[in-house]
């Protein structure tokens, strides 16, 4: 999505390749645990924008559709796609108790806090706002109004 929304809007903003870039190294300490623990890769053999799940194909193509139309609305975008890997990651940290996938999955979390910070500071710059959809609010505002973590 990121790399497709900087398609869009990347001369207006960096966000959206500066996450993407990001995000591609998050991409690579997973594959790692993959290989590591010997599970397989649901996304080897997929072209980007490809998914083996439906849900998560969905998804992708009505986040897509979601924020082609304006930079605002992409910026949302990005700060859900960033919600809800929060969400998935608290979910998953609750029954992970190998310290290598737990490590993995802090760092994770730690860059989902720092994405959902840039995504909520440019839509400022817009003149825009972001009201969470998964996280409850509070959640969301001690996220956005901490620094961005290393």
């Amino acid at each position: 999505v990121y790399t497709q929304l900087d398609t869009v809007w990347g001369s207006q903003v960096n966000v959206f390749g500066n996450i993407a870039n990001s995000e591609a190294t998050h991409t690579e300490a997973v594959r790692q645990l993959l290989l590591r623990y010997s599970l397989t890769d649901p996304a080897a053999n997929l072209t980007a924008g490809l998914f083996a799940n439906a849900d998560l194909q969905q998804l992708y193509l009505d986040l897509l559709q979601q924020g082609t139309p304006s930079l605002v609305a992409a910026l949302q975008v990005g700060a859900q796609i960033e919600e809800l890997d929060i969400v998935d990651i608290e979910t998953a940290l609750e029954t992970v108790d190998n310290q290598d996938i737990r490590l993995v999955y802090d760092n994770l979390m730690k860059g989902s806090r720092n994405h959902l910070r840039s995504f909520a500071k440019t839509l400022a710059q817009q003149g825009a706002a972001y009201t969470p959809l998964y996280l409850s609010q509070d959640a969301y505002t001690a996220i956005v109004s901490t620094p961005i973590e290393r």
